[in-house]
């Protein structure tokens, strides 16, 4: 089945947490009865603060999506660029929500661009859902420092 121009409301708890907008989403059903919601022209997502509803904390934007209803996960792909509520910019070629853990993670290179200028990359990514810390592996970066260093 295929859908033009939809609107995904996330909710917990009674509680609007994400707003998506996907120009098509095809749900499909395989032989094996397993389903999922593939969105070839990309999504955009607004995540909303949970203490103040309506505000937006941060969004993600990508040019593939897919979610995997009994994997309970949602594979972004292609020029995936999040944005937290602190400012700071996370892209990739691919993250992973997983929804039962509500984490964010990936084994691909993610490029991390904080606010205040640094620029950090790594492999192993991993972030709570909404990216307010996270980590990685083999890390490296450019770090921007405000005051002299001494010896």
């Amino acid at each position: 089945d295929r859908t033009i121009g939809v609107e995904i409301i996330y909710s917990d708890s009674a509680r609007v947490k994400a707003k998506g907008n996907a120009p098509i989403m095809d749900k499909v059903t395989t032989q094996t009865g397993s389903t999922y919601q593939e969105m070839i022209k990309g999504v955009k997502i607004d995540f909303f603060n949970v203490n103040e509803p309506g505000v937006i904390d941060g969004t993600l934007i990508c040019d593939y999506a897919i979610r995997k209803e009994q994997e309970q996960k949602t594979f972004f792909r292609k020029n995936v660029i999040v944005k937290n509520a602190k400012g700071d910019t996370f892209s990739s070629e691919e993250l992973i929500w997983d929804e039962a853990k509500k984490i964010f993670y990936s084994k691909q290179r993610v490029v991390v661009k904080t606010i205040d200028g640094n620029i950090l990359e790594g492999v192993d990514f991993e972030a709570p859902q909404d990216f307010s810390t996270y980590t990685f592996n083999q890390g490296t970066g450019q770090a921007i420092l405000k005051d002299a260093i001494a010896p």
